[in-house]
């Protein structure tokens, strides 16, 4: 499996970024996104980019990957690091929600 990390650009140079991964300085291949500015939150896999996203994103994304390092510890409280799911219940995506299924056609 593999696991997106959000990191933040430090700087660039044309294809790739010098990036911070938990205060690390990694070189990150940014061809799949092009160039961005210092300061601009990315989703990477394998070290190349392969999404722009925003800090809330980074955020919810690094404290999933937290949750699951404290899942492997034995920790069972991790509810603090998922407050944006919090009193929240599931949601099909909008690609889903129209599309009809074998209940709803025999009810029209």
């Amino acid at each position: 499996m593999c696991l997106g990390i959000p990191m933040k650009v430090i700087s660039s140079v044309p294809g790739f970024a010098v990036c911070d991964r938990n205060g690390e300085q990694v070189t990150i291949d940014m061809k799949l996104v092009g160039e961005q500015p210092e300061g601009t939150w990315i989703l990477t896999f394998l070290d190349a980019a392969r999404e722009v996203i925003d800090e809330t994103k980074a955020k919810e994304i690094s404290d999933a990957i937290s949750a699951l390092e404290l899942a492997f510890q034995g920790e069972q409280n991790l509810d603090y690091l998922f407050q944006d799911l919090i009193d929240k219940g599931p949601e099909l995506p909008d690609h889903l929600k129209a599309v009809p299924t074998a209940d709803t056609e025999k009810e029209t």
